[in-house]
C-alpha cells in the first residue's frame, strides 16, 4: 500500500537557497517539491519552520562515550548502541558513520583494548532486526601508534558497511598534540595518570610509532581499498603531511590543525572537515586552528558533531550567520558530507532522494529540532 505525506508551508533549505514550499513524500522518497505557502487538504502545516535534509555525521566519538560512560566502566553494547542511535536521531542526524578505534595498546595506564569487531557485529545485528532509527555505517579509526592495527583491520570485510577509514597518528609532539602540555592535560584528566605514568605513556607511543607506524599506515591504505571505503587523513598539520595524504588518494581531511594544512588540502582537492564544538566554543580544545577562522578564509567544507551530537545543527546555523547564507551553512552537514563519502541517495531536497528530513525553528540563533524523519517515517 502506497504511503504518502505532504509537508506544507515550510521554509525549504535547497541547494543554494531557501524558499517557502512543500514536499510530498511517497513510500519513503521525495516525490514532489512545490513552491508556495498553500496547505492542501490532509497536508501537515509546518507554519514556516525550516525543512532540511537530515544531517550526515562522518566522525563522532559519541558511541565510544556510551560504551564507556566513565573510565573503566564497560556498558552493554546493545544498550549503548540503541541509546546512541536515539540520541543522534533527536538532534536531526539521520545518517552516521560510527567511529570505532582499531589498533590496541594492551598494557599500562594508557591501554586501549580491542572492541571494534564485536561492537560492529552487534550494530549490524541490531540493524538487521530493524532496531535502529537512523542509517548506520562504520568509520574505522586506524591508530598507527598501536600493536594490533593490521590484525584488527583484517577482521573486517567489504560486507561490513565500512564506509570510512581514517589514518590516525597520535604520536606525542606532532599533529593534534604538538603541545605536549595539552596532551598531558588531556590524558591525565581522562585516564588519571600520574607524572611518571604520563612519561611512560609518551615514550611508549613514540616507540610504537617507530616500530609499527610505517607498516600500519601502508596496511590502512590497502585495507580501505579492500573495503571499498573512503580514506581520510586526520590532524594534518603541514603542507608536507597533506601531500602525503594526497599521495594515498585521500580526498577528505578530518580536523587539519593549521591554516597551512587547510590551504594545502584545498590545493590538492581535499575537502576540509572541522568539529562543531570547535566552532561553537570559538576555538580548539587542543590549541589548534579555530574552525571559525577557516570558515572566514573559505577553507571549511564539512562540519562534524565530533563529541557533541547536538552541536552539528548548531554549527550549521552558525556558519549560515557567518556566511550570510543559511543554505550554504546547512550544506556543510548535508550535501557536502554525502558527496565526500559517495552517498548519492540523500543529503539534498530533490525528487527521488530519501526522505530523511529535519524540521526545525531558530530562536535567538539557536536551532530547535521539532521533528525528524527517516525514509518518511517520524523517528524523533
Amino acid at each position: 500500500m502506497t504511503q504518502e505525506l505532504i509537508l506544507a508551508n515550510a521554509t525549504l533549505i535547497l541547494a543554494g537557497e531557501t524558499r517557502r514550499g512543500s514536499v510530498k513524500i511517497t513510500d519513503g522518497l521525495i516525490a514532489e517539491i512545490a513552491d508556495g505557502s498553500a496547505v492542501p487538504t490532509g497536508a501537515m502545516d509546518l507554519e514556516g519552520d525550516y525543512l532540511s535534509p537530515g544531517l550526515i555525521e562522518l566522525h563522532t566519538d559519541n558511541l565510544e562515550r556510551h560504551i564507556e560512560p566513565r573510565p573503566g566502566v564497560d556498558w552493554s553494547h546493545a544498550a549503548a548502541l540503541v541509546a546512541h542511535d536515539a540520541e543522534l536521531a533527536s538532534t536531526g542526524i539521520t545518517t552516521v558513520f560510527d567511529a570505532m578505534r582499531v589498533g590496541s595498546i594492551p598494557s599500562g595506564k594508557g591501554a586501549y583494548v580491542k572492541y571494534a569487531r564485536q561492537l560492529a557485529t552487534e550494530m549490524l545485528e541490531l540493524r538487521a532486526k530493524d532496531m535502529l532509527k537512523i542509517s548506520h555505517f562504520l568509520h574505522l579509526r586506524a591508530e598507527v601508534c598501536s600493536e594490533t592495527l593490521a590484525e584488527e583491520l583484517s577482521e573486517f570485510t567489504a560486507e561490513d558497511r565500512v564506509g570510512l577509514v581514517s589514518l590516525m597518528d597520535h604520536t606525542p609532539g606532532q599533529r593534534q598534540f604538538r603541545d605536549i602540555a595539552k596532551l598531558e592535560q588531556y590524558v591525565k584528566s581522562k585516564r588519571g595518570m600520574s607524572d611518571e605514568e604520563f612519561i611512560t605513556h609518551v615514550a611508549n607511543l613514540k616507540d610504537l610509532r617507530a616500530r609499527f607506524g610505517d607498516a600500519h599506515e601502508a596496511a590502512t591504505v590497502a585495507e580501505a581499498a579492500r573495503f571499498g571505503a573512503v580514506l581520510a587523513s586526520h590532524d594534518d598539520t603541514t603542507a608536507e603531511q597533506v601531500a602525503t595524504s594526497a599521495g594515498h588518494g585521500i580526498r577528505l581531511a578530518e580536523f587539519p590543525t593549521t591554516v597551512e594544512a587547510a590551504r594545502a588540502c584545498h590545493a590538492h582537492g581535499i575537502a576540509v572537515m572541522m568539529g562543531a564544538p570547535n566552532l561553537m566554543r570559538g576555538g580548539s580544545h587542543s590549541g589548534n586552528v579555530a574552525a571559525k577562522e577557516l570558515a572566514e578564509l573559505e577553507l571549511l567544507d564539512i562540519v562534524s558533531s565530533d563529541y557533541i551530537p547536538a552541536a552539528q545543527l548548531q554549527a550549521a546555523v552558525k556558519l549560515g550567520e557567518i556566511w550570510g547564507d543559511l543554505a550554504r551553512g546547512m550544506a556543510t552537514v548535508t550535501s557536502a558530507p554525502a558527496a565526500a563519502v559517495g552517498l548519492t541517495d540523500r543529503g539534498v531536497l530533490e525528487v527521488g532522494k530519501r526522505a530523511d528530513l529535519i524540521r526545525f525553528a531558530i530562536g535567538d540563533g539557536t536551532p530547535m529540532p521539532r521533528a525528524v524523519l527517516s525514509r518518511g517515517q517520524r523517528i524523533a
